[in-house]
């Protein structure tokens, strides 16, 4: 493109320095160019993400602060602005305390074993041949189709005192996985890590196939071993795969509900397998305290926030770009 150049002023001498003017085009593209533009083509994004998100969360919130209960609903007394108050009884409550912390535990527990089971198969699946790879695959697509529920029916199935083939397998006879508290937790959590772990396989598969061979095959030649290669060098590699994985992981194991609520029977007895989702389901509709449900919610809500963002605050220190 050629620019045309002008001289500064009317009748200037051979030694006048000549000035470049931009094109009229490019003038007039950019006194048309808008700063809202952009938001524009992200208004039809913004509007769905605003019905489907923004305003539940707000009126979650919002119900949160009201007093909230069937007699409000159905209108016999008139809403109340109670502020603090329902979060203030909620951390007085001891059984909100000991959930909550139930539910960290467990949630830690499924995010540690389903990272180290999805990433031992990724490993797996590219050590071994294409006809067992595309079996395994299937497999592993096959239990992350299932649904939650037919899932959690058959883990029951599986492990039934009387007619499950797990106890006869191991000769445990008529014991019940369900009646003990941690027993429970460690059924559920092998249903949990059975329909996640897929998720991590599929993904970390793909970003180690993205990896360069010849780095491995460095590595390999320099004498390291298969541990080490995958300390040394993959995991740096997959950093941001892995962190996308752990933060997907930790929404959906700490969010657990319907493995909790089929396979202990909305809680084990006398609530010791509860978790803050069915806690709040609990709350909110067989107690009909809508508004210790909603903040129970919200304080879900904060946990998750803060994991998230401390988890990528700690990943830009590093230098990751996600």
């Amino acid at each position: 493109m050629t620019t045309r150049l002008t001289e500064k002023h009317a009748g200037a001498g051979p030694g006048t320095r000549p000035t470049r003017t931009a094109p009229a085009a490019r003038r007039t593209s950019i006194r048309g160019h808008h700063p809202w533009t952009p938001w524009l083509y992200l208004l039809p994004a913004l509007v769905v993400i605003g019905g489907l998100l923004v305003y539940p969360v707000y009126q979650l919130g919002l119900i949160s602060f009201l007093e909230y209960t069937q007699a409000q609903v159905s209108g016999g007394e008139p809403t109340s602005f109670k502020g603090f108050g329902n979060y203030t009884a909620l951390f007085a409550d001891a059984q909100f305390r000991q959930v909550l912390l139930a539910t960290v535990l467990f949630a830690a527990a499924c995010v540690v074993t389903t990272l180290t089971v999805g990433c031992a198969l990724a490993v797996l699946l590219t050590r071994v041949r294409a006809l067992p790879r595309l079996a395994l695959m299937l497999a592993a697509l096959g239990a992350w189709a299932t649904p939650a529920v037919t899932g959690s029916t058959v883990w029951i199935f599986l492990f039934d005192p009387d007619f499950g083939p797990v106890n006869k397998l191991l000769g445990l006879g008529d014991f019940s996985w369900t009646y003990g508290r941690y027993s429970a937790f460690a059924l559920v959590l092998l249903e949990v890590v059975w329909c996640s772990f897929p998720f991590v396989m599929v993904t970390v598969y793909a970003g180690i196939r993205a990896i360069p061979s010849e780095i491995l095959e460095a590595a390999a030649l320099d004498g390291a071993s298969q541990w080490r290669i995958w300390r040394s060098v993959t995991a740096p590699t997959l950093r941001p795969i892995l962190a996308v994985v752990t933060i997907q992981s930790v929404i959906w194991d700490f969010k657990v509900f319907t493995q909790i609520y089929v396979m202990t029977n909305g809680g084990g007895i006398a609530g010791q397998n509860l978790v803050l989702n069915v806690y709040a389901y609990q709350k909110a509709f067989a107690s009909s305290e809508y508004s210790l449900g909603a903040a129970i919610g919200v304080v879900m809500l904060l946990i998750l926030l803060t994991v998230t963002m401390v988890h990528l605050r700690l990943l830009r220190r590093q230098g990751e770009e996600l």
